[in-house]
């Protein structure tokens, strides 16, 4: 019987990079993960290959579209081969995930695969797979990431009726797809069809897109979105999904139940949030607490009611992101080795990797606005921003909001160009306390989109200078 200072659960982002810092501060580390690759969900069937369909796409819909006319660069007929562009998508997550390997390798991270439960306190057992059989361990964490959900009466066939994953893996392009949630995997994966050739429809039961985001932010980007071609339903409630012969027939109705009606489509992509995976780990036997959401409870050190077992990322509290269960997970296994672990859970960048993209950080305006904090607003757009006007990417602006008494940034929201890039910036910024005058006292490249960033920081004062 294999034993180990510690075995992590799960392969993902906060799993695998778990390991690696157990096992470069000492300790004797082995991962566990039922799939045959690494990576988890975000590099297999979620962040990476997504983000790869978001590139082809858009390249795709620029050539056949004859926006790089203005360029001078022009194109006869654009063809599409899907099987090809799957087949990127692929080969890209083929060589990521084997990257993993191997760091495991350098790292001497000891790699498990089969389906993990944890049979008793310091104890994993894996119940199928090459490496069924008991494992011993000291400490047990707990990253086994999350799965999607779905609603009543819509049952995720990954065929006609399709979570992410499905949607990831079409052999074609539908003509018509409904995505059911206006969160950010139903924009990004209705952004990708779209722009391949299919009519695209989002159905939201909320009045709004992006639940939890800026409003403004919100109300602007449905604009630019529905210049791209996507029509939106909102404050509507899918009531049932049923699969046809032609595809998938949705019944739908006013979030206050009137108006019921049909709509058709070839595929729907249900993306209406996603829910811990925790229900095979055997926790309920070992008596480990849970949030009414299913999420494991942990206390300031990620470790649970039980001694020995933690857990971090989509197992547990917060924003279920690639980036917050790898912070989780450093932070972890460092205060297992005795050292000061912390995540600011206050400056977790939120990102829709859409063209323009959206990023968000720290508090919203509205709930500035719903907490009493007196705040002032700078904003800048691209439009009058010179390197976005050289690369015909105008769309969107800055926003920083900051406290009106200290100046001290408390949200920065960037639809644009590279959004998810320049976020950056203000997160550095906002952790270390900055206030909108020190961004704008901070000597920024010209031409580069990052001076729109500087500009809405000179804006909360109302000196900006290029509007």
């Amino acid at each position: 019987m294999s034993s180990f200072d510690l075995i992590v659960i799960g392969a993902g982002p906060g799993g695998y990079v778990s390991a690696i810092r157990a096992a470069q501060l000492g300790m004797k580390v082995a991962c566990v993960d039922k799939r045959e690759t690494l990576g988890g969900t975000c590099l297999n069937v979620g962040c990476i290959p997504s983000k790869a369909l978001l590139n082809s796409s858009e390249k795709y819909h620029e050539a056949a579209q004859g926006h790089l006319d203005d360029m001078g660069i022009s194109f006869g007929k654009v063809g599409l081969d899907l099987s090809a562009m799957m087949a990127s998508k692929d080969k890209i997550v083929k060589t990521l995930t084997g990257g993993i390997d191997m760091l495991f390798a350098k790292n001497k991270v000891t790699r498990l695969t089969g389906s993990a439960m944890i049979s008793a306190k310091g104890e994993v057992t894996l119940t199928d797979g090459p490496d069924k059989g008991i494992y011993k361990a000291e400490r047990i964490l707990i990253a086994s990431g999350s799965v999607p959900t779905s609603l009543p009466n819509v049952d995720i066939d990954e065929k006609q009726i399709v979570s992410s994953t499905g949607a990831l893996t079409l052999s074609k392009v539908p003509k018509k797809l409904v995505v059911i949630g206006a969160g950010y995997i139903g924009l990004e994966m209705g952004c990708v069809w779209s722009r391949l050739g299919a009519e695209v429809e989002v159905v939201e039961y909320l009045p709004r897109i992006l639940p939890g985001m800026d409003s403004e932010v919100a109300t602007k980007f449905k604009s630019l979105m529905e210049k791209q071609g996507l029509s939106f339903q909102l404050s509507t409630a899918v009531k049932s999904a049923k699969k046809t012969k032609k595809g998938v027939s949705l019944t739908v109705a006013d979030a206050d139940g009137s108006n019921e009606r049909v709509i058709d489509c070839d595929v729907a992509l249900v993306s209406v949030g996603r829910k811990a995976a925790t229900d095979a780990l055997g926790l309920d036997s070992l008596g480990v607490a849970l949030s009414e959401r299913g999420q494991i409870i942990v206390d300031e050190d990620f470790e649970t009611n039980i001694e020995g077992i933690y857990a971090i990322g989509d197992a547990i509290a917060g924003p279920m992101l690639a980036h917050k269960a790898e912070e989780d997970g450093v932070a972890a296994v460092e205060i297992m080795a005795g050292m000061a672990g912390h995540v600011d859970y206050d400056h977790v960048p939120g990102i829709v990797y859409t063209s323009p993209e959206v990023a968000t950080l720290g508090m919203t305006e509205d709930a500035l606005k719903d907490a009493g904090i007196a705040y002032n607003k700078g904003s800048f757009p691209f439009l009058a921003n010179s390197r976005a006007k050289a690369t015909g990417n105008t769309d969107g602006f800055v926003k920083m909001l900051a406290c009106a008494k200290t100046d001290k940034v408390l949200g920065v929201h960037i639809i644009g160009h590279e959004a998810g890039t320049l976020i950056h910036e203000c997160a550095t910024a906002m952790a270390f306390g900055a206030s909108s005058e020190d961004i704008a006292r901070t000597c920024h490249g010209h031409p580069t989109l990052n001076e729109a960033v500087k500009e809405a920081a000179l804006a909360v004062d109302k000196r900006a200078i290029h509007i």
